[in-house]
C-alpha cells in the first residue's frame, strides 16, 4: 500500500467513525465515549500524514507510534460502546476490522523502519 493510499484510508476511517458517532443516542454517556472515539480515530490520519511528512526516520518512527496508540485507543472506544449496549455490534464490526487493519500495517511498517535502520525504538 502506497502512503497516498493509507493516507486515503485513514481519511475514509475517519468520516466512517464520524458517521457512527452522529448515529449515537442522544446520552451524556454515549457523547463522552462519542468524543473519545472521534478525537482517536481522526488522529490516526492526522497523524499518519504528520509521518508521511517527517524529517528523519526518528520523526517518523515517532509519529507511526502516535498513529498505533490512536488505532489502538479507537479500538478500545469502540469495543466500550459495544459492551455497554450503545452500539450493536453488527453496526461497528467493520470499524473495528477497519481499524484492526490499520494499526496492523502501521505495526508492520515500524518493524521494517526499525529493521532497515538498526533502530530499536524512535
Amino acid at each position: 500500500m502506497t502512503p497516498d493510499e493509507m493516507k486515503q484510508r485513514t481519511r475514509r476511517f475517519a468520516v466512517r467513525v464520524i458517521h457512527a458517532v452522529e448515529s449515537l443516542p442522544g446520552t451524556r454517556l454515549a457523547d463522552v465515549i462519542g468524543r473519545q472515539l472521534l478525537g482517536s480515530a481522526t488522529s490516526v490520519g492526522a497523524n499518519y500524514r504528520a509521518a508521511c511528512r517527517a524529517r528523519s526516520k526518528a520523526e517518523f518512527l515517532a509519529k507511526l507510534g502516535i498513529v498505533e496508540e490512536e488505532a489502538d485507543e479507537s479500538i478500545y472506544w469502540m469495543e466500550l460502546l459495544m459492551e455497554a449496549g450503545l452500539m450493536k455490534q453488527t453496526k461497528l464490526a467493520k470499524l473495528v476490522q477497519e481499524a484492526g487493519e490499520i494499526l496492523a500495517i502501521v505495526v508492520s511498517s515500524i518493524k521494517t523502519t526499525r529493521r532497515r535502520t538498526g533502530s530499536r525504538k524512535a
